[in-house]
């Protein structure tokens, strides 16, 4: 069996105690959440959870399978890369004084990323996209010193006309 990275999209009713519900299935199964995102969708009574584990392939269909019996678990689909459009958000506080802010300014703008606040001593940066290229941005701002990382879990969607709906 390989081991392998799942992103899951999940479909719940927006009710008290679904997300812990959901995460003690993955935790009972010795299984490691490396990202978990929960948001609301176009429906005010549905949220999204977009769960990415790594897993063997049969573990998973196993949990899938507990995680459709769960009452309040509406969908479940697995967000293949290739069919599907993966982000994730960082905000990056790194030293920043006169002397090389215009470096860091320089970094930044390579990806694409913005500086949405300016302190004396430091920057905050935000940028999203794929997990490997905020992985390169933090590798490119190491050297100038980072002070604090938040960063959210990953969020994905299915490419083209296809789409995951509320209905089982």
């Amino acid at each position: 069996m390989t081991v392998t990275r799942h992103t899951l999209s999940v479909l719940v009713e927006d009710k008290p105690g679904v997300l812990a519900r959901v995460a003690a299935l993955f935790s009972r199964r010795g299984f490691n959440i490396e990202s978990l995102a929960v948001g609301g969708t176009e429906l005010p009574e549905v949220s999204r959870m977009t769960i990415v584990v790594t897993v063997e392939d049969l573990p998973l269909e196993q949990v899938t399978k507990q995680l459709n019996k769960l009452v309040n678990v509406l969908k479940i689909v697995e967000q293949e890369e290739e069919a599907s459009v993966n982000r994730e958000l960082v905000l990056v506080k790194v030293r920043a004084d006169s002397s090389n802010r215009g470096q860091v300014i320089e970094a930044v703008n390579l990806f694409r990323a913005k500086v949405i606040d300016v302190a004396p001593d430091s920057l905050i940066v935000e940028a999203t996209g794929t997990n490997s290229k905020l992985e390169a941005l933090l590798r490119m701002l190491e050297p100038f010193g980072i002070r604090e990382i938040v960063q959210s879990g990953v969020v994905a969607v299915g490419r083209g006309p296809k789409s995951i709906s509320a209905s089982r």
